[in-house]
């Protein structure tokens, strides 16, 4: 298989690929690669919280207002904690693509608990769990998370009085996209999801008093629906398949649909709704490695930092920054801008977060200084007083190791490196800088390549 195809193919499915493992690969089929990627990933490891402090916890201690203010303290402190966690989790992945799949899990099943890190655990590895499942499966243990369930409201969603928001936002942004359902369907499925709710573990429990049993009439069908009803009517509409194949595409493969692609994944996927062999058709696709789709796509900040830290590792020392640096790119997991989730493309850049882009490689790799706002709404190099928020500068403080660049990177001068870093076409002013700077270290010539607006695509 080609090298630039296998750099393109490491790029989308996980944060790059270094020279050494470049050249094993290298000498293998894409049929071969691709079944190596699959099984790499086949095990799912999850990450666990420090959840020791709820042992002593029962239900009643949350009646109690100070209690309960107390532990909303000490989860959200552990929430920050697994944040951490799944990013020093996403720069070294063990199962990489199903890494990359709970990124993209968890910008499409959008949802957030701030106060109660058991919850915000089970979540973020329920997306882990089912990335290559049934998407049937994975849309209804969704609909069951205690997290989704506080998220959208459907705690408070009984039949006296039916709350609307989950089955709204199950049809617009989870399966079947706007305009593609009436209002008379989201009542209806609304209904049918009553009595949805959870115990203080976290468990899925139905509250059959809240339920409303009477007959439902939904897409057509009429019946005595429960929510697991109204998931297998969605899914028999062939517009769900198009729908997630079209979000699948714009993420794996480019922003721009060709229809003709997404026509194929559709009938793929609809066939029995398995995402992992949704995942191999594209991979294996020869589509998939068009010239048009190679260094097209603007990484999102995790794929930014993760790319860096596949050319050169490195380890905050202070896990706060490492919070500080995904706010400042605009991308703070676990913290969703909203129930859409983050705008992609060319969403991801404006005139601060690009200031920032270039510049982190440096700050991240020399322990350079950067300033920004309270709010991280700007960055700029001095403080200013007259603001109604200082401006704060810090030193971000990291671990790099060198010495594994040194050896990955052993055979690759500065002229080739070029190629290794950057996966799209370069400018000519970007041209001429580097060749410019072609004799410099080694070390001092890779940061200047991920500081160019080039690296900002893969």
């Amino acid at each position: 298989m080609k090298s630039a195809h296998i750099q393109h193919l490491y790029n989308r499915i996980g944060f790059g690929i270094t020279p050494l493992n470049l050249e094993r690969l290298s000498k293998k089929s894409k049929r071969e690669i691709v079944d190596d990627i699959f099984i790499n990933s086949a095990t799912i490891t999850p990450i666990k919280a420090d959840l020791s402090f709820l042992k002593n916890i029962k239900p009643g201690d949350l009646k109690d207002k100070k209690k309960r203010q107390e532990l909303g303290v000490i989860s959200r402190k552990k929430i920050q904690n697994f944040s951490v966690s799944w990013m020093e989790r996403i720069l070294n992945p063990t199962e990489v693509f199903r890494e990359k799949m709970t990124l993209f899990w968890a910008n499409h099943f959008v949802s957030e608990s701030r106060n109660n890190i058991l919850f915000t655990q089970n979540y973020n590895n329920l997306l882990r769990e089912n990335a290559f499942g049934n998407f049937k499966d994975f849309t209804k243990k969704i609909a069951k998370d205690a997290s989704m369930l506080g998220y959208l409201n459907n705690k408070q969603n009984r039949k006296k009085s039916p709350n609307e928001n989950f089955a709204r936002e199950l049809m617009e942004l989870f399966t079947l996209g706007q305009g593609n359902y009436t209002e008379t369907d989201i009542k209806e499925s609304a209904r049918a999801f009553t009595g949805y709710s959870h115990n203080f573990r976290g468990q899925f429990v139905m509250r059959k008093y809240h339920h409303d049993e009477n007959e439902k009439t939904f897409f057509g069908k009429t019946g005595n629906f429960t929510g697991d009803d109204i998931i297998d009517i969605i899914l028999d509409q062939e517009q769900c398949a198009k729908f997630i194949s079209e979000k699948i595409y714009r993420y794996f493969v480019n922003e721009n649909i060709n229809k003709n692609h997404v026509t194929e994944m559709t009938a793929i996927f609809y066939k029995n709704y398995d995402i992992e062999k949704l995942m191999r058709f594209v991979l294996l696709s020869d589509w998939f490695y068009d010239n048009e789709n190679i260094g097209t796509k603007i990484k999102s900040p995790m794929e930014f930092l993760a790319g860096i830290h596949t050319i050169v590792p490195y380890d905050f020392e202070k896990p706060k920054q490492a919070i500080l640096v995904q706010r400042l790119l605009g991308q703070t997991l676990l913290r969703p801008p909203n129930v859409a989730g983050w705008k992609t493309g060319r969403n991801w850049i404006d005139s601060n977060t690009l200031v920032r882009r270039l510049r982190l490689p440096s700050i991240l790799l020399n322990n350079a200084e950067i300033t920004y706002s309270d709010t991280g709404d700007e960055e700029a190099m001095v403080t200013d007083l007259s603001a109604k928020k200082l401006k704060r500068k810090t030193f971000i403080k990291t671990k790099t190791d060198w010495s594994s660049f040194e050896k990955n990177y052993e055979k690759i001068d500065n002229k080739n490196l070029i190629t290794q870093v950057l996966s799209s076409k370069i400018n000519p002013g970007t041209e001429k800088l580097l060749l410019e700077n072609i004799n410099i270290p080694k070390k001092d010539f890779c940061i200047q390549l991920m500081s160019t607006p080039e690296y900002q695509l893969c």
